[in-house]
């Protein structure tokens, strides 16, 4: 059923997820917006200020509507995980990633009619078991991990997750119960 917000990201996961709660959006415009982190910033406040910024650039545009952005990073340790630009970059993560355990942030922000902006975060830690350079390789060639930040955990990723405490909706790009309540608040029921 389609609701009268607007979801500020091209993300074909983020739309699903939503219909999957009944809540597909009226408009889909991604936000243009430069990702480069600020120097020395902590991943929880870049993965905030991303989606912040991302919903505030669509909503400036369409004012007087309810827009849904989001932003998913993957942090190991204190190292946000950028986007590979190829199977070298791709492989690099993988090998950090395996057989430890990292976090996967999602921040979602709804801006009200009014233009009031409130930001969530979610927070998941990710188990990953130990992986052969097979299985690495058959990853990263299968390209699953193109476009997102770390890898896709929808497909072929899960069978290498050991456990996950916190979000599964989340690690794919929005986590359903934060998005709901968000979106129930600013009065889409």
């Amino acid at each position: 059923m389609t609701k009268d917000f607007i979801l500020a990201s091209g993300s074909p996961q983020r739309k699903t997820l939503l219909e999957q709660i009944g809540f597909a959006p009226k408009a889909i415009i991604s936000a243009d917006i430069d990702e480069t982190p600020n120097k020395k910033e902590k991943a929880t406040a870049y993965v905030k200020r991303m989606a912040l910024e991302k919903a505030l650039a669509v909503a400036i545009l369409h004012e007087g509507n309810i827009v849904l952005a989001a932003d998913t990073i993957v942090v190991a340790g204190a190292t946000i995980i950028q986007k590979a630009k190829n199977n070298e970059e791709q492989e690099k993560i993988m090998q950090l990633l395996s057989g430890n355990a990292h976090r996967v942030l999602t921040a979602i922000c709804v801006v009200s009619k009014c233009g009031k902006p409130t930001v969530r975060l979610s927070t998941t830690k990710v188990h990953m078991k130990n992986l052969s350079s097979n299985e690495i390789k058959s990853y990263v060639d299968s390209q699953e991990w193109l476009g997102c930040s770390g890898y896709k955990i929808e497909g072929s990723m899960e069978a290498f997750v050991r456990k996950i405490n916190g979000s599964h909706s989340g690690i794919i790009g929005l986590p359903l119960f934060e998005t709901k309540n968000l979106l129930n608040g600013a009065g889409i029921i």
